[in-house]
């Protein structure tokens, strides 16, 4: 029997521009942990070698493995590997470890560019058995767990870009 497929999508409205924020998220050190309460390295970073220096090649190039803790009490670990990288618009990524599947990030501009809508969705399976076996009657605790994990995210981007722009030089 094959695991649940679970569609989760987000949207984030951010105080900065489709560039600040791209600058945040597809950094090539992966500072997610930084900003994201609950989220930590699980180890460090897989890098190939690439052909260029740019940083959408680095992107591609580039593997994270992270750890989730959900408010549930239990933590995943997933792995995101970048596959398409469009800067400053879009991010595709295969998913792997605790969840399967893939991701897409989308950067929209709103207010003539002044703020940003990112589009979230994660196409995923859990790879764990508990998860597996609970999903028929935990699947609403799993949603509302990924929302709240989600909603920190957001804050916490929005706590990075905040200081970023107080650190800009006038």
């Amino acid at each position: 029997m094959k695991a649940r497929l679970f569609d989760f999508s987000s949207t984030w409205q951010l105080p900065a521009s489709p560039e600040e924020v791209w600058a945040v998220i597809a950094d090539t050190d992966m500072s997610w942990p930084q900003w994201w309460p609950h989220c930590t390295f699980a180890a460090p970073l897989e890098r190939t070698e690439t052909t260029s220096k740019a940083p959408e090649e680095t992107l591609k190039a580039t593997t994270a493995h992270l750890n989730f803790k959900a408010f549930l009490g239990y933590t995943l670990t997933i792995t995101i590997h970048p596959t398409k990288v469009t800067s400053p618009q879009e991010i595709e990524f295969d998913a792997g470890g605790d969840l399967q599947g893939m991701g897409r990030v989308t950067l929209v501009p709103q207010e003539q560019g002044k703020t940003t809508r990112m589009d979230i969705e994660w196409r995923v399976r859990p790879t764990q058995r508990w998860m597996d076996v609970l999903t028929p009657v935990a699947a609403p605790a799993f949603k509302a767990a990924h929302a709240l994990m989600m909603r920190q995210g957001e804050k916490g981007l929005e706590q990075a870009l905040a200081n970023k722009r107080i650190r800009k030089p006038a």
